[in-house]
């Protein structure tokens, strides 16, 4: 199996678990994250303190991500799930780069809800 794919194969395997830091070790040092509510975030640091904070704020809110396709090939993937929450599903979709089995950039793409 191509390496993005299987490495967001395993990340959306590890994203319902509501303990987001879990996924921390797919990132690469130098990696980028970029997201319509949160912006960029650039670099493992960021992306871990990123990826904590989401634990502490997310766990109890009865969300989940239900995946509804992934494709990729040895350096690229891409994703489309649908965000379930208590006040409304949001369809989006991920992109995703990958080298050395590790994620180098990852960008959300979805409507922004209304606080």
């Amino acid at each position: 199996m191509a390496q993005a794919r299987k490495l967001i194969e395993r990340f959306w395997d590890i994203q319902n678990d509501n303990d987001y830091s879990k996924l921390i070790p797919l990132f690469a040092d130098d990696a980028i994250f970029e997201d319509p509510a949160i912006g960029r975030v650039e670099g493992i640091e960021a992306i871990s303190a990123l990826l904590h904070h989401l634990t502490r704020e997310l766990a109890d809110k009865k969300m989940h991500f239900e995946v509804l396709e992934i494709t990729g090939d040895e350096q690229v993937a891409w994703s489309r799930w649908l965000w379930k929450r208590p006040d409304g599903d949001i369809e989006g979709a991920g992109l995703y780069q990958v080298a050395d089995g590790k994620l180098t950039y990852y960008r959300d793409c979805y409507a922004v809800p209304d606080s």
